[in-house]
């Protein structure tokens, strides 16, 4: 088995999902299904459960995922080390929603390319509920994610900003807010709240301790979906500023001002005390952590 494998079943160990895996990989489907059978006649053992329906892990895929994280650690901290005398040169890969790709990152990129131009970096992105999984998951090496409640063991982070959650409506429907003795009837305004992710823990937590059971029109992943169903006068939706202002729709819709007001969102660089052992991690971090605080110091 190669590197290249065992980086396939990592994700696929993650994604559960050979469709997904194949296309993110790019690795067509038969192939991705002959490296996970070539795995599985080199172990002596099946590595996932698998029907037409659904594909999990088996107790052995379990215990090669962990050994793969931990080879594919080891391999690309060797690289490193092997390549010390000179200029940083490998992969460096990271985690982060579009909005934060073209907000929060082009001046660290430009700072770090020019620092190790031999770096390549791979970036994903997506919607921000997943960025703390894609780390966990070790499918990335940094994220950038808005910090949860409960921070995971060994999880360090760089603030990088803080946005207020936003209820927002339809620039031309404000008919969807229902009102009763002036206050919204959330009973049967509809709303728009994130599949998953801080945003949906947050609202749900203000509805709760209000004793509140809202009239929950839709699930959406991404909050530029839900802004453009909020647009379509579909509902009250919750999206984080940051979001908002960068948002191509967002003259079509206008902030709730008498909503409720959520936990702002801490926005941060994140990762595992343990991948900073490798330089590309490190050499990442110090510069955003420079940056930050450079951008936050007083002029």
């Amino acid at each position: 088995m190669n590197i290249r494998e065992l980086e396939l079943f990592r994700h696929l160990a993650s994604s559960l999902h050979f469709g997904r895996t194949s296309l993110e990989c790019n690795i067509t489907p038969s192939g991705l299904t002959r490296t996970i059978q070539r795995l599985e006649n080199d172990l002596g053992e099946p590595l996932f459960f698998r029907n037409n329906r659904s594909v999990h892990l088996t107790p052995a895929g379990i215990l090669f995922k962990e050994y793969c994280e931990e080879a594919i650690s080891n391999y690309h901290l060797l690289r490193s080390h092997l390549h010390s005398d000179t200029v940083l040169r490998g992969e460096l890969s990271l985690y982060c929603s579009v909005t934060a790709s073209f907000s929060i990152l082009p001046h660290i990129f430009r700072k770090f390319r020019k620092a190790h131009p031999e770096v390549m970096i791979h970036v994903q992105t997506g919607d921000a509920a997943k960025a703390l999984n894609k780390l966990q998951s070790r499918e990335v090496d940094i994220s950038i994610a808005a910090l949860p409640d409960n921070l995971p063991e060994d999880l360090e982070f760089i603030e990088l900003l803080e946005t207020p959650l936003l209820f927002v409506f339809g620039r031309l429907f404000p008919e969807t807010i229902i009102y009763c003795q002036g206050s919204i009837n959330w009973a049967k305004t509809p709303v728009i709240l994130p599949a998953d992710g801080l945003s949906r823990t947050r609202a749900e937590k203000w509805f709760a301790d209000k004793g509140i059971r809202p009239y929950i029109y839709s699930q959406v992943s991404g909050n530029e979906a839900i802004i453009a169903m909020v647009s379509m006068g579909c509902g009250v939706g919750i999206v984080p500023r940051l979001v908002l202002d960068q948002s191509s729709l967002a003259s079509e819709v206008e902030i709730l001002e008498t909503a409720p007001q959520l936990e702002p969102f801490t926005v941060a660089a994140c990762t595992f005390a343990k991948n900073k052992r490798n330089p590309l991690v490190q050499s990442f971090w110090d510069i955003v952590a420079r940056e930050t605080t450079a951008n936050n110091t007083p002029q």
